[in-house]
């Protein structure tokens, strides 16, 4: 399929080489390219004891790669100490993201990070809170000169915290270069970091990458639990394939003497003794690190929370930092051929996977299981829309695809167990109904969208404008609308196609709507719904969204709650909470006087900030909080 990686992806290099002679028993191929380790830096977290890392620099995460190390933190309140000589040159402090966060910049061009913090420490600190009174704002980003706030190394400059998008306590430790480049914090060689174990493999997914592919002689992606023999794991039995198939490995590291799981830094595929893929994580551009979702297999990670590394680049991706004739599309298998993938960590523990694909030849008789209790499934593979139908009787084959008024038929593409398995190529058809002898499939495919370049399309419906590199693949660009107890709901693509940038909507309600603040766009996700900003102009509704699914109109007239939890002449803590569209803002003031107050999006606690620390509360206090929809809650109570 076509990729959307159109900007070059300097967070990860991927050098893809042709199949040219490395034996199998050589040795791992990136141990020159790693890093020169160096000793200057000091650990920020009790120096000199050893350290439990909660995460590693280039980790997979959802949205995101891991940009440097999370080092825990046993509560809130431990010493955060300057890795180096240098200055603040930067602070903010935010509801998410990296929360209360300080930036030093040294000597070296390096600047170092320190996230997630609790309390800013020394003269920095007082600034901080001085800004924050002056302007009047819960967030705030400064920047600083060179002379302004000096530091010197294993000075103190706050206390750890859970702030911001913090799962736990710890502390978020990053090293970015002077092209803003996060590079790997344990190129410094910390002493506290300890780390002799290799990577575990836990599974191997093999995906037909075109229609004439088979796995086991069947077509989809199809995943195989591993056997472990030390660092080595392999597959109980040969994987029977033909055609082009990708392969994926759900993996991870480990260290001793803790429960969390690492990102694997150096991934290598071999096919019969050759590199055909080469992956290293070693650095980290913030502008591109959402182009992790075309690295992993987005839709296991989005249905079942599980994030499978692609071992091959999709096709289409003409990004010049590929060279030779590497294969991009995966692997071809025309013959028996021996597989290794192999793992390394940045501390270069080692593990492999071995296994063998043997070639067969296309079949048209194979077991087939019914998928569900009805009589059709459907699942979109790359460019295949795969329809498995029961069969009626033993002469009843009928497929029918409908397009624009034109019939085409289908023969099937293999049979087994009383069940057909169709392969309709989208590429060339895009079906509006499929009849069978078990009934008529509709389907809402409006056109397909390359990945190179903008798009917009109109309908009575709604109209959507795709910018450039808004996608990651072709996309088969499917809308609806359905109504329930006077409910609209528009349906745009699936929420298992990831989008790389936002795209803009205007949608076209047929019911008609009296416009108030209360009524509110919403996006379904699980069992509840998110609130999308959005506006009305000439009775259309317009937004951007970085995700697609259905959306749909409600109203939220229930204000947000204010629970006390603590109010004395010491501190103020309540816990706020909304029912539908979420917190928009908060104030409190203290005798008409603004007060600071803090919140943390994840427990709904918002705490007092005094102006200083031994002033004391006393007087008349009051806390408004106001939702997406414009409901209000007041709070009063002297002091």
């Amino acid at each position: 399929m076509k990729n959307y990686w159109n900007s070059k992806l300097s967070s990860i290099v991927i050098l893809l080489t042709s199949a040219v002679a490395l034996q199998s028993h050589a040795q791992f191929s990136l141990d020159k390219a790693m890093p020169a380790r160096k000793a200057s830096y000091l650990f920020p977290i009790k120096p000199g004891n050893t350290a439990i890392i909660t995460g590693t620099m280039g980790e997979l995460r959802n949205t995101h790669f891991h940009a440097g190390l999370d080092i825990d933190t046993p509560g809130i309140g431990v010493p955060v100490l300057s890795a180096e000589s240098g200055y603040i040159s930067r602070a903010s402090a935010t509801t998410g993201g990296y929360g209360n966060v300080l930036y030093v910049t040294h000597p070296d061009g390096n600047t170092t990070v320190y996230a997630h913090l609790e309390e800013f420490k020394g003269p920095v600190g007082d600034y901080i809170r001085k800004e924050r009174y002056n302007r009047k704002v819960s967030e705030i980003d400064l920047t600083f000169a060179p002379g302004q706030f000096p530091v010197n190394k294993g000075e103190l400059l706050a206390l750890s915290g859970n702030t911001g998008g913090s799962g736990g306590p710890h502390l978020h430790f990053e090293v970015r270069d002077q092209n803003n480049d996060a590079i790997n914090p344990l190129i410094y060689d910390f002493a506290e970091v300890k780390d002799s174990m290799a990577p575990l493999v836990f599974k191997v997914a093999l995906k037909t990458l075109d229609a004439n592919a088979r796995i086991n002689d069947q077509f989809g992606r199809f995943e195989f639990s591993v056997v472990k023999n030390g660092n080595s794991y392999s597959l109980p039995h040969p994987v029977l394939a033909s055609g082009n198939i990708g392969v994926e490995v759900l993996a991870h590291d480990k260290m001793e003497n803790s429960r969390f799981r690492y990102g694997i830094n150096y991934i290598n595929l071999l096919v019969d003794g050759q590199l055909v893929f080469q992956q290293t994580i070693d650095k980290v551009n913030f502008g591109n690190t959402r182009q992790i979702l075309a690295l992993m297999d987005y839709k296991t990670l989005e249905l079942r929370g599980n994030r499978f590394n692609k071992l091959y680049i999709d096709d289409g991706n003409q990004l010049n930092y590929y060279s030779g004739a590497a294969r991009k599309q995966g692997i071809a298998v025309n013959k028996d051929q021996p597989v290794e993938i192999r793992l390394k960590d940045y501390n270069q523990n080692e593990s492999n996977v071995r296994f063998d694909l043997k070639y067969t030849p296309l079949v048209t008789e194979t077991p087939l299981l019914a998928t569900s209790g009805k009589p059709y499934d459907t699942e979109l593979v790359e460019n295949i829309l795969k329809v498995q139908v029961k069969q009626c009787t033993e002469n009843q084959s009928t497929f029918t695809i409908w397009s624009t008024g034109k019939a085409t038929s289908l023969s099937p593409a293999y049979s087994g167990n009383n069940q057909q398995m169709y392969l309709v190529d989208l590429k060339t058809v895009l079906p509006d109904s499929i009849t069978t002898c078990q009934g008529t499939m509709k389907f809402n495919f409006k056109d397909r969208i390359p990945s190179e370049s903008k798009y917009n399309y109109y309908s009575d419906l709604m109209d959507v404008e795709f910018p450039l590199q808004s996608l990651y693949d072709t996309l088969y660009l499917n809308v609806s609308y359905d109504t329930l107890n006077q409910q609209e709901f528009f349906t745009i693509g699936d929420r298992t196609i990831p989008l790389q940038k936002s795209i803009s909507v205007t949608l076209k309600p047929k019911l008609s709507y009296f416009q108030s603040r209360n009524l509110g766009l919403y996006r379904k996700e699980g069992r509840g719904f998110v609130f999308v900003n959005s506006e009305w102009k000439n009775n259309r509704l317009k937004f951007n969204t970085r995700d697609f699914g259905q959306f749909t109109l409600m109203r939220d007239t229930i204000p947000p709650t204010i629970t006390k939890i603590a109010l004395s002449s010491a501190a103020a803590r309540f816990k706020i909470k909304d029912n539908l569209s979420g917190i928009a803002y908060f104030e409190a003031h203290l005798n008409g006087e603004w007060l600071l107050m803090v919140y943390d999006y994840k427990t709904g606690i918002l705490k007092s900030e005094k102006p200083q620390p031994d002033k004391i509360l006393k007087g008349d206090f009051e806390l408004k909080v106001v939702d997406q929809a414009g409901n209000e809650a007041l709070f009063r109570q002297k002091l």
